[in-house]
């Protein structure tokens, strides 16, 4: 989370980045660091802890992902001058987040048992 955000909060305006032009970049960017960062919220709830049940365990991971989106978008937004909060990244965060917490459950769930 650290990671996440430093990077939605340091301005990278001095990095040249003209010869990359792939549409929607920034928002596969979103997708995938909130994706990671679910990921590793619901392996760290279910090694950490044995009382809680997989579904909680995904609810507060994933629900903790989003409301973490949500706060930094809203920080860029109002305390940043280089970076702007767009509503879009936190559709972006959010399906990452979500996203993560159906592939887990959908592929290791059933076949993985971390405990």
């Amino acid at each position: 989370m650290v990671f996440v955000t430093f990077s939605s909060l340091y301005s990278f305006s001095d990095v040249d980045t003209s010869g990359i032009n792939i549409p929607y970049l920034d928002k596969m960017v979103h997708f995938v660091f909130y994706f990671g960062a679910s990921v590793l919220g619901i392996l760290a709830i279910q090694e950490k802890t044995t009382s809680i049940p997989m579904k909680k365990g995904l609810f507060i991971a994933v629900g903790f992902s989003i409301l973490f989106g949500i706060i930094i978008e809203a920080i860029q937004y109002k305390f940043t001058v280089a970076r702007h909060g767009d509503i879009y990244d936190v559709v972006a965060n959010s399906l990452g987040a979500i996203v993560a917490a159906w592939v887990f459950k959908r592929f290791f769930s059933k076949y993985l048992s971390l405990k």
